[in-house]
């Protein structure tokens, strides 16, 4: 008798706060058979911790499949924690037991779980729930809008080189350059040389306890910040006149 594979869900839990996790990943957490996350070197998990207080009220027993993934440019180790997780949960999946994934923020944007989607999908049949991005969060925060009408919008990160980075402050109205952290000195010089600082705010941790927002980056320090970190960016001039 053949088993009905399971399925691979990655649901999106936000960007920090619980509450902004939707009814549908918080349901699907509660009554998952197996959850799976990704891990730190301490084996803590920012998904995990966001997604906590339905993982307590769960129906019935959960089993969990920890990914332990280097915080590193260099994307070998990275490929091998992949390779490993996508491993254990198509073990899980052919017992026929769905796995619940969590990824902070959306799982297609910027998302772990596309790495592992990109794995399975051509053997298991897999589905996504969307969480709200660090990008919306962040919007929300600043009550400010991110683009209007005829305005233009990108989205960077930290990782592009000057020329990218610059290229997009001199074309577009509206950015957020994400993944900051390491590259926060660099971006800094970047918007003081394109003349935009004073359009800019950057913010850290979004919806978490530890949230901090600048909005004046002359008194941001020029060193490195941590990985969630991001920078909006937005001319907001002329708007009544589009």
């Amino acid at each position: 008798m053949n088993v009905v594979k399971g399925r691979f869900i990655g649901v999106g839990v936000g960007p920090g706060d619980p509450e902004l996790l939707t009814v549908k990943a918080w349901r699907l957490i509660q009554h998952a058979g197996v959850l799976s996350f990704l891990t730190n070197d301490q084996g803590e998990s920012q998904a995990r911790r966001i997604a906590l207080e339905a993982i307590e009220l769960a129906v019935g027993e959960q089993t969990e499949i920890p990914i332990y993934m280097p915080m590193l440019k260099a994307r070998n180790l990275a490929n091998q924690a992949y390779d490993q997780g996508a491993k254990a949960i198509a073990e899980q999946l052919d017992k026929g037991l769905d796995v619940v994934f969590l990824c902070e923020g959306d799982p297609l944007f910027y998302g772990s779980f596309s790495y592992l989607l990109e794995r399975l999908q051509g053997e298991y049949s897999c589905e996504v729930v969307p969480g709200i991005s660090s990008i919306n969060a962040a919007a929300a925060c600043l009550t400010q809008p991110l683009t209007m009408l005829k305005e233009s919008f990108a989205v960077l990160n930290g990782r592009h080189s000057d020329e990218q980075i610059l290229a997009g402050l001199n074309q577009y109205d509206s950015l957020v350059i994400m993944k900051a952290g390491q590259a926060r000195p660099r971006i800094l010089a970047l918007l003081e040389q394109s003349g935009r600082q004073g359009e800019a705010k950057y913010l850290e941790y979004i919806g978490r306890d530890n949230q901090k927002i600048v909005s004046d980056l002359s008194r941001l320090d020029r060193v490195a910040g941590p990985y969630f970190s991001l920078f909006v960016v937005a001319r907001g001039q002329g708007r009544e006149n589009q």
